[in-house]
């Protein structure tokens, strides 16, 4: 479990199975998926942990390890450890004290491992007994720190001193919840200063890849405040007309409602594209420039799935010129942005904060991916409605009509509304791909860029949205019921986070 699930989840699940057997449940499963290569690889991506600086690899008991930072855990627990901590950035497992009556728990435990195994054992004979099948026996090294404190400051400082070895007790992992270990790699982490615009210089060839990354966000919002006054305007360019061979009268004179329909499927399009461009806008400056690997993923997925909604036009028979223009000129910059990885870290160390308010971000965290998974299911609906029947029974019974009349009024009237609602659902889906992977890899103390960018897509995608529907009445309860549950999600998620993300701290020196 990630922290955003574990610490809110932590009391239900203790009221509901008890609190030891909840722990070991939580432990048995992430060891199940984590031992296995396909497991472990998704639980280390989906967690948003990363591979570790290389100033943070050293060795142990003379053993080589990728990140002088592990476990220390009994003999009971040392199978479960062994396959579920690896995926979550632990580098070495130690398992302390071993008797020669663990000998057999210890060994089914080594014939598991993907990082190295270490014991401490009380006798010369149980060393003897496990050298074949461990890697290696620790002693009272003064350089390995066996931390039974949370603190991730602690733990970082230890962990900065050359050779220093920082192995947690299992309460550490209880307490703090399984991020702890990403927690402290990051906090170590040296860093330098971010760049600034000056530094970006007039050559494109040499432009970073935030930079772009900050155009393409730019050039979306742009768009989609140019689709809202287009639709707040004319409704129709002349290519929309040509296309229907029908002009905005005709289509009023046809069905009073119809004007106002397809205004409120392109104006909450507008307000997704611009709620788009406020999320790329902030993983630009706030994730990408800062050297941030995962918000540099987080771009390109969502852009990965938003690009290619362009070629729905196979499926609905309508081209639209502007729609076509504007993909075809910001996808070199999306290319150029995504086309290379953040190398140089260069955040601000922040120190920790009460753990009250970290707590109680989390729960906001957890709130925040919910909706953003949440907007992913419902724009894979509206695009699968757009591609293939267009309507819901609400639309329907707002236009007081059916398909089948509106296919008289023109025959291109329904692939063109398809179009615009299968449009609509694949900006949400980039949107909601931004938004979950945000939310679930951005959240730290003093980031209030992480805050601001997702209240201000939030405003841009649900504001618009409801408005619309208030002001043509299409005011159906069930049609509306995911934008308000969205809003409520959300404005509580934020609020509960503010106080985390908005710290106002001062940054500590740079590891």
């Amino acid at each position: 479990m990630p922290d955003w699930t574990y610490v809110p989840l932590r009391g239900p699940a203790a009221a509901l199975l008890g609190e030891r057997r909840s722990q070991r449940t939580a432990l048995r499963l992430l060891a199940s998926i984590g031992s296995r290569p396909a497991g472990a690889r998704l639980i280390a991506r989906a967690f948003g942990h990363r591979h570790p600086p290389r100033h943070l690899a050293g060795e142990i008991a003379g053993t080589p390890v990728t990140v002088r930072l592990g476990l220390s855990v009994p003999p009971a627990h040392a199978r479960e450890a062994v396959r579920a901590m690896p995926p979550l950035g632990a580098g070495v497992i130690e398992v302390a004290p071993v008797s020669a009556a663990d000998v057999p728990t210890v060994r089914e435990a080594a014939a598991g491992r993907s990082v190295p195994l270490l014991v401490r054992a009380r006798d010369p004979e149980t060393a003897a007994a496990l050298a074949p099948y461990v890697d290696g026996f620790t002693d009272d090294d003064p350089r390995v720190v066996r931390v039974s404190d949370p603190s991730v400051t602690a733990a970082a400082a230890a962990l900065r001193e050359p050779g220093g070895v920082v192995l947690a007790r299992p309460q550490v992992l209880v307490t703090a919840g399984p991020g702890w270990f990403a927690r402290v790699t990051e906090a170590a982490t040296p860093t330098e200063p971010a760049p600034s615009l000056r530094d970006v210089g007039r050559d494109p060839r040499r432009w970073p890849a935030w930079w772009w990354a900050l155009l393409v966000g730019l050039g979306m919002t742009g768009a989609g405040l140019g689709a809202a006054a287009i639709t707040l305007g004319p409704v129709l360019l002349w290519y929309d007309r040509d296309y229907l061979g029908m002009t905005l009268h005709e289509l009023h004179a046809a069905n009073h409602h119809l004007v106002h329909f397809l205004q409120h499927d392109r104006i909450t399009m507008a307000g997704t594209m611009v709620a788009i461009g406020a999320l790329y806008t902030g993983l630009a400056v706030g994730g990408i420039r800062r050297g941030r690997s995962w918000a540099r993923e987080a771009y390109l997925l969502s852009g990965a799935i938003g690009f290619p909604t362009l070629f729905y036009f196979l499926a609905t028979g309508f081209v639209e010129p502007l729609h076509t223009a504007t993909a075809v000129v910001l996808f070199p910059m999306f290319v150029a942005a995504v086309r290379r990885a953040p190398r140089t870290p260069r955040w601000r160390p922040v120190p920790e904060g009460p753990e009250a308010e970290r707590r109680r971000a989390l729960l906001g965290q957890l709130l925040l991916v919910v909706t953003g998974a949440g907007l992913f299911a419902g724009g894979a609906v509206i695009s699968v409605i757009g591609l293939t029947g267009v309507f819901v029974p609400t639309d329907l019974a707002f236009l007081g009509t059916g398909a089948q009349a509106l296919e008289t009024v023109s025959p291109r009237l329904v692939p063109f509304i398809a179009h615009d609602r299968a449009g609509f659902g694949g900006a949400l889906m980039a949107a909601a791909v931004a938004i979950l992977l945000l939310s679930a890899w951005g959240w730290r103390r003093g980031e209030a860029w992480v805050w601001w960018t997702l209240a201000a897509a939030a405003a841009a995608g649900f504001l618009p949205a409801v408005v619309v529907h208030g002001v043509i009445h299409y005011t159906d309860f069930v049609h509306l019921a995911p934008v308000h549950f969205g809003i409520a999600t959300t404005t509580t998620g934020l609020l509960l986070a503010r106080p985390y993300l908005c710290a106002r701290v001062r940054a500590e020196p740079a590891g």
